[in-house]
């Protein structure tokens, strides 16, 4: 039982920016909901936030019920996005985020998700992928009661502060393997890591994609509760443009390193096949010399030049030697050898 997944990591409100533990269950959301952090309450800034790692439908469906998010449907939510979502309803706000987590030993970036259900009561952050996590986020929060009096958007903006940050490590990780790619390109090793070029370069492409496609969603954001959020908040939310701009153009810079490296490799195979068959080449025109030699004094004719000297044996194997030192020595000179 002890490798069970947890479905709810956290459930916990806020009133006056103090935490009070919920029971994980739908019945005590329910009564929070109605009892504390309802309607009346909710313009105080008591809030719900309810921390869920890969439900099924029905667990979310019923979770969200309970917090009164009725309009969302637990089979989109879900699904799998290769981009992040935003939807707005008014102050409802639904946000899919892609997470990021790079995997050293496979060399290869883990792209989660982070979906985030905020109304003016309630948080549901829903976490798929090993990126991200949200318990330092929390334990942030809760040590800063003023923050967590601002209500739910106070928590999407950590989340999403939290988020694009973790994008920096994945990137360091990245370019580490990148800069030994490129190393290996210029090494003495015969083999060139074209294979590995090829693996890196479709990972980054896939985590700019997911990168990118974040700055959309995050300026629409801005723009559409720039004018209803305290200033920390937008400021913040800005910030976090402004890291996710600089995490997308670390990207496109590794991106095109890796195009680099690529084009340098291909171009080292190239010089060194090149290499390789004038080296061929020096070696078979040294062999033609005595092979010619020896195939037509092997013919066994009656008259051959060297049958009638006592020294024509030696001779023509002095012949066939010099032929080759001296096609050697030149070959050697011209870098063919």
């Amino acid at each position: 039982m002890g490798d069970t997944v947890r479905v709810i990591i956290d459930c916990a409100a806020y009133v006056d920016g103090k935490r009070f533990d919920i029971d994980h269950d739908a019945g005590a959301l329910r009564r929070w909901e109605s009892d504390a952090v309802g309607p009346d309450c909710g313009a105080d800034g008591a809030f719900v936030w309810l921390g869920l790692r890969v439900p099924d439908e029905q667990e979310l469906g019923e979770m969200s019920a309970a917090l009164g998010i009725d309009d969302v449907s637990p089979s989109e939510i879900l699904k799998p996005h290769r981009r992040p979502v935003l939807s707005i309803d008014g102050l409802d706000v639904q946000l899919v985020l892609r997470t990021a987590l790079y995997d050293d030993l496979d060399e290869e970036v883990d792209l989660g998700e982070m979906t985030l259900l905020v109304n003016p009561t309630s948080v549901v952050s829903i976490r798929h992928g090993k990126a991200s996590e949200l318990g330092p986020v929390r334990n942030a929060l809760e040590r800063d009661p003023e923050r967590l009096q601002l209500g739910p958007m106070a928590v999407l903006t950590a989340v999403i502060e939290r988020v694009v940050r973790d994008y920096g490590p994945a990137l360091d990780g990245f370019e580490n393997d990148v800069l030994e790619a490129e190393l290996d390109v210029f090494s003495e090793v015969h083999r060139q890591p074209v294979e590995r070029i090829y693996r890196l370069k479709r990972e980054v492409r896939q985590t700019l994609v997911a990168f990118d496609s974040l700055q959309d969603p995050l300026k629409r954001l801005i723009r559409a509760f720039a004018k209803k959020l305290p200033e920390e908040l937008v400021a913040d939310l800005s910030e976090a443009v402004d890291e996710l701009d600089r995490a997308v153009t670390r990207a496109q810079s590794l991106s095109e390193l890796i195009d680099a490296a690529l084009t340098a490799s291909l171009t080292q195979i190239g010089v060194q096949q090149n290499n390789d068959m004038r080296k061929i080449s020096a070696w078979v025109a040294m062999a033609a010399v005595p092979t010619m030699i020896a195939g037509i004094f092997g013919m066994n004719f009656e008259h051959m030049p060297e049958l009638g000297t006592q020294y024509g044996y030696p001779i023509v194997l002095g012949v066939m030697a010099t032929t080759g030192v001296v096609l050697y020595r030149v070959f050697k000179r011209s870098g063919w050898l």
